[in-house]
């Protein structure tokens, strides 16, 4: 028992270090009880259900239907209703009978619908999940399959394909329950980051409040491949990071830095005119989804430019730096998992290959701070992107696109129904990079204005 509660300890603080992947997975004393109070839709399955956990086999789909409307501004005023279906295994060894400290994950990610990407006219994605597993089609992709093994309460080692974008943040960074615009989400400076990638890394707490972590990634990893033999042909990304916990006035908190650098060779943005095709076609940047197209639209309107004339340049490394904190300024006395809190995050990069040269995001949350809602969440964050002096220059002057900086506002409120029913209506204002775009329809530049996205987001546990 006392190892389990280091166990857990250790646990904890790893929340806020790089993602958790395998980990010991908090089960209820039974998965049954009448509709409103059962944990999951399906609950126990007869009885087969617990045991299995009981065994330290936990299978888990959840299911998140995401409509979202352009009310007004953006390049059209369009609807889409997204959707991600997510199939997840955990296995605990030692649960299971075998030996202690190891735990497996499997998560699988399936998209369906449409979604309005390509018509907020903004360049960084308003819906995280429109990227999973894919920015461009519908399809189902393998998010996570990792074994963690923890050799003492101290350490512990992963290896597998790694879910980089896993929630890690006690007060933002849940795109299934919390805010949805990636740039609040996740520090846009990690934009060359891939969503998910063969890997390992080792987990260190020299004490309870102080958690290192360290891990190397295939750069090129996507949800999609799959195939192993891809894998570190062309480099490595590497990211380490530190975690101290602090709890001032008696208030928890945490503040962490993240230090990622990369040795593959990538699509410099420091290219001649004619370049800049090949630019948009050949680089990609997870976290952008894929702005490629956004801006081939434009390029197309300057017919002058050839294609590709001269080799493009190369940048044999790219590097990214995030401060970050979150805190809870106010709780209700007793109750650790409930409060008001203030999160905040800076990040810088080189600006050579990252389109990205800094990013910001604060915010409020509220957890469970509404009288007679103990489960139900709000938020209210904002988030500056600032793009690198080097990313498209000659579109830049040419047309006046503006791509100086992109800031976004996001407000929600997650209702907890019951414990397997969520619905979040949100609200986002976004003031775009791009300036203007080419409307095909009427084959001219229009001016881009803010936008304005409203939407719900449905979370339903089988």
């Amino acid at each position: 028992m006392k190892n389990l509660f280091r166990l857990t300890a250790l646990l904890s603080a790893l929340g806020t270090a790089l993602p958790l992947h395998a980990m010991p997975y908090a089960t209820p004393d039974t998965w049954g009880g009448d509709l409103a109070s059962r944990p999951r839709l399906t609950g126990d399955w007869g009885g087969v259900r617990d045991d299995m956990a009981k065994k330290g086999v936990v299978l888990d789909l959840d299911l998140y239907w995401m409509p979202q409307t352009i009310t007004s501004g953006g390049k059209n005023e369009e609807s889409g209703s997204w959707g991600n279906a997510i199939a997840t295994l955990n296995v605990d060894t030692q649960k299971a009978g075998f030996w202690p400290g190891g735990f497996f994950k499997v998560q699988t990610v399936t998209s369906f619908g449409d979604n309005v990407m390509r018509d907020t006219g903004a360049m960084v994605p308003a819906n995280l999940s429109w990227m999973l597993p894919s920015p461009i089609d519908t399809d189902t992709g393998l998010q996570e399959f990792t074994y963690t093994q923890f050799l003492s309460q101290h350490f512990g080692v992963f290896l597998g394909k790694i879910n980089s974008i896993a929630p890690t943040n006690v007060l933002h960074g849940d795109y299934t329950t919390g805010f949805l615009n990636t740039s609040i989400n996740m520090p846009l400076a990690l934009a060359m980051v891939p969503l998910s990638a063969y890997g390992a890394g080792a987990l260190y707490l020299p004490s309870h409040d102080v958690t290192l972590a360290a891990m190397v990634l295939d750069p090129n990893g996507t949800i999609e491949n799959d195939d192993m033999g891809d894998a570190f042909n062309d480099g490595v990304m590497a990211l380490v990071s530190a975690d101290l916990k602090i709890k001032p006035g008696g208030l928890p908190g945490h503040q962490n830095l993240t230090l990622a650098w990369s040795n593959k060779d990538r699509t410099s943005l420091i290219q001649d005119p004619a370049n800049i095709a090949s630019l948009l076609l050949t680089a990609r940047f997870p976290l952008l989804g894929d702005p490629g197209p956004i801006l081939s639209e434009i390029l197309a309107q300057h017919p002058g430019i050839p294609a590709s004339p001269e080799p493009l340049n190369i940048e044999d490394e790219t590097w990214a730096a995030v401060y970050s904190f979150e805190q809870f300024v106010w709780q209700p006395a007793g109750d650790p998992k409930r409060g008001v809190g203030v999160f905040f995050s800076a990040g810088v990069s080189d600006g050579k290959a990252n389109p990205i040269k800094y990013s910001y995001s604060l915010g409020l949350v509220g957890k469970g701070v509404v009288p007679g809602r103990p489960r139900d969440d709000f938020g209210v964050g904002w988030a500056r992107t600032e793009f690198s002096d080097d990313f498209v220059p000659f579109l830049r002057d040419y047309f006046d696109l503006g791509l100086d900086h992109e800031d976004a506002v996001e407000l929600y409120y997650n209702a907890a129904v019951t414990p397997w029913l969520s619905i979040s209506p949100s609200l986002q204002i976004i003031s775009p990079a791009l300036n203007k775009t080419f409307d095909a329809a009427s084959h001219a530049f229009k001016d881009l204005d803010t936008t304005y996205i409203a939407g719900v987001r449905v979370g339903i546990r089988f």
